[in-house]
């Protein structure tokens, strides 16, 4: 089946709201969720507890392998790899499909005085660029959802990791939604933020296996997510408005599909988990 969007609508949708969402998001810069862990003490240390999984698996290379790479597929505006590069001696390379957020990505990346060890381009992670140096550890962080094919994203990673590396894959995945309305609340979700690929758990594992990755670790972090806050009440509200006025929603397609992925994520019809893999 042909994906629902192409990488052009994937880039044009970035190009179109990336400005937005670092304007009126949290996270300083961070385009990720806030995960509040067990240990976690602040909203800053909640963005950054996806890049604390990621760096405890980029320590265990760090004095044993010369030049430590480190490759996020789908950097967004480059918080993470900016995060991890500034906390560790370690190369970093960002893949991402939009323009805007590359040259965004460049200026963090020029401001927290990484530019000699970490460089975001505009790229796909399905078709790699073959000069790519081969990656200790990679990750997608909310971006694998995004992808036309789950396949070529595991085979392209496959051939990007080195032996025993690691890939760590953090998104959302389908669960149980026999309730009436999920179908079509899930549908609104995958319009609204681009999405083509929403699988389970089971068969992300099996794809991966498939290219050469064995699973190593699921952490579901649907439990540590911030829920029904004040607003995504509010959110919630204006959407529902929204669809009773006679305006082009598709200029809200974001703001649609947050409100229904919260509600997606409240009901159990979604789960958000982050899965580390290695490969063979």
């Amino acid at each position: 089946m042909a994906a629902r969007f192409d990488a052009a609508d994937i880039r044009s949708y970035y190009d179109r709201h990336s400005a937005t969402f670092v304007r009126l998001g949290q996270g300083r810069g961070s385009l990720h969720r806030a995960v509040w862990g067990a240990e976690t003490k602040n909203r800053d240390e909640a963005f950054h507890y996806v890049d604390e999984q990621i760096a405890s698996l980029v320590r265990r290379y760090i004095g044993t392998s010369p030049n430590v790479h480190v490759v996020d597929l789908g950097c967004g505006v480059g918080a993470s790899l900016c995060y991890l590069a500034e906390r560790l001696p370690v190369r970093g390379t960002g893949i991402t499909l939009s323009p805007a957020q590359a040259n965004m990505a460049r200026r963090a990346v020029a401001a927290a005085g990484l530019s000699d060890r970490v460089h975001c381009v505009e790229g796909d992670y399905c078709n790699l660029p073959a000069s790519l140096a081969p990656a200790h550890v990679a990750y997608a962080i909310e971006s694998f959802v995004h992808g036309p094919s789950p396949q070529r994203f595991f085979e392209q990673s496959y051939r990007l990791i080195v032996p025993d590396g690691r890939l760590v894959v953090c998104d959302d995945v389908t669960r149980a939604a026999a309730a009436p309305g999920a179908a079509r609340t899930i549908d609104e979700f995958k319009k609204g933020w681009h999405i083509n690929t929403l699988l389970d758990r089971e068969t992300i594992i099996r794809l991966a296996h498939e290219a050469g990755f064995d699973h190593e670790a699921t952490q579901d972090l649907t439990p540590l997510l911030e829920m029904r806050r004040l607003r995504d009440r509010v959110i919630g509200a204006g959407v529902a408005l929204l669809k009773l006025l006679p305006l082009n929603i598709d200029r809200y397609d974001y703001v649609i599909g947050g409100a229904a992925l919260q509600t997606c994520l409240t009901r159990g019809w979604l789960g958000y988990e982050l899965t580390v893999f290695r490969r063979r």
